[in-house]
């Protein structure tokens, strides 16, 4: 198995595609791009091309100095050779966005979604806008809504307001992936309950216990950490049945449940 392969790296070769991804992260002058996993540079070239300051992150060091050498007449471009879960932890991170807005726009390998959308989540200070090629089976969980939510929805939609761009077909990438991908992007709010601390470990510890076995019912997989007759309470309150499991709640349901456990 080649080093590429064992990234979990495919290349975007359709250029209307990368058309859509640019139009997506929409490029202005001089403001903070972070691109994950540049590869080829098919996509940092039109970004550079705005005028945007692009701080492209790469891991593969062959890659990385195919970029260094293709774009090293470009003032407006910062490569950086690091894995992007180190990068989000780091000094220079914390750097590049002080005082500053910024972006987040990559093809990202499909091992390294669940963990990278874990880490955007846990950012203190988080981009403007994020544009992410993932596969679609992930894209469409986490834009999913009651009766089919699910754990990860319901964590990214507490933070981010996720929107399906288009699906893209696997012929579109070298080498060929099994699955399709898809264009996802997400747009941050802060909001009354996210931008409280107390809440928020609160909502977290509640829908990760609620999600830990998704075929009991809510009451069930609460019952340990949540006094049972408050959530019988509720359920009755809002006309829900008791034998309600967690993927048929949506985000504002579990905001009043945890509200009134609080």
């Amino acid at each position: 198995m080649s080093r590429r392969a064992k990234l979990g790296q495919v290349f975007l070769k359709n250029h209307k595609i990368i058309e859509k991804i640019v139009q997506s992260i929409e490029p202005k002058k001089d403001e903070v791009i972070i691109e994950i996993g540049p590869g080829k540079g098919e996509l940092t070239e039109p970004l550079l091309q705005s005028g945007a300051k692009i701080i492209a992150i790469e891991k593969d060091p062959f890659l990385f100095n195919i970029l260094k050498e293709k774009f090293s007449f470009y003032s407006n471009l910062i490569l950086i050779n690091q894995d992007i879960r180190k990068f989000l932890k780091s000094k220079k991170f914390q750097e590049i966005i002080k005082n500053k807005d910024y972006k987040i726009v990559g093809n990202i390998p499909y091992y390294l979604t669940s963990y990278l959308l874990r880490l955007l989540m846990e950012l203190k200070k988080k981009p403007v806008l994020v544009v992410l090629m993932v596969q679609k089976e992930v894209a469409q969980r986490i834009i999913a809504q009651k009766p089919k939510t699910n754990l990860l929805a319901v964590l990214v939609q507490f933070y981010f307001e996720p929107k399906l761009v288009q699906i893209v077909k696997k012929g579109n990438f070298s080498p060929i992936p099994k699955v399709d991908s898809a264009i996802l992007k997400l747009i941050p709010y802060k909001n009354q309950y996210n931008s409280n601390l107390h809440f928020e470990k609160k909502f977290l510890k509640i829908v990760k216990a609620a999600f830990l076995y998704p075929r009991k019912t809510l009451v069930n997989n609460l019952k340990k950490i949540v006094k049972k007759e408050k959530i019988l309470l509720f359920l009755k309150k809002n006309n829900f049945p008791f034998n309600i499991r967690a993927e048929n709640f949506s985000l504002n349901e579990w905001l009043k449940l945890i509200n009134i456990l609080d």
